[in-house]
């Protein structure tokens, strides 16, 4: 059973594109066909986003906008869909070039059903765990962004593993404002230790160094 999702398939071959939709959605996934790389592209530049977990399938050689170019050109959007490439006339320099983009397959139009259904299924499951995480870490950014500047200061400091003491000297503030600080850090953050702070702060990745002590 392939993952729940949406297949876009890309190609200038009706009857291709005829066939391979009508099998996709034969699983149960949603599909959406598309003659060009350019209307493809058009397309994306009309959403505000992709819902769900989505994948690529593409023909490598189309007139105008051909498979590589699109894959490229997706990249270098930051749109980030999983290519599957399909064609009738493949090579190993463009396989290469295109599984350094991060292409899941690069397969033959005439490779087997289960292997056209097992690199789109693969595809799908590797959108849906890089849409989770990016959801995640724009919780955890929000998160963070409600902290002051002087509580990212004093955090900063906390998940080095320095006592209240040497963060307010090192800010040149009270002990007593560092612990009020913490306080307000751990509330806004929802997490009751140092431990889970430091996770939590590593998992978001946004914050600077600390300043030192003025010497």
């Amino acid at each position: 059973m392939t993952a729940p999702g949406t297949v876009y398939v890309v190609d200038d071959d009706a009857a291709f594109r005829t066939a391979v939709s009508r099998m996709l959605r034969a699983t149960g996934l949603e599909v959406q066909c598309f003659v060009s790389g350019m209307e493809f592209m058009a397309y994306l530049s009309a959403q505000a986003s992709v819902a769900g977990a989505a994948c690529v399938l593409v023909d490598l050689r189309m007139p105008g906008l051909d498979g590589l170019e699109l894959q490229e050109a997706c990249a270098t959007s930051g749109i980030g869909l999983p290519f599957v490439f399909l064609t009738g006339q493949g090579d190993l320099p463009s396989a290469v070039s295109a599984m350094r983009l991060g292409a899941v397959d690069f397969l033959d139009k005439c490779s087997p059903r289960q292997t056209l259904l097992g690199a789109v299924q693969r595809a799908l499951e590797e959108h849906a765990r890089s849409h989770a995480l990016r959801a995640e870490h724009r919780r955890l950014e929000r998160r963070f962004a409600a902290l002051t500047e002087r509580e990212r200061e004093v955090l900063g400091h906390v998940v080095q593993g320095r006592m209240n003491k040497q963060i307010a000297a090192a800010l040149g503030i009270h002990e007593r404002t560092v612990k009020l600080h913490r306080s307000a850090i751990t509330t806004k953050l929802g997490v009751r230790s140092v431990a889970e702070l430091t996770t939590l702060t590593s998992q978001a990745g946004i914050l600077q160094e600390p300043r030192q002590p003025c010497p």
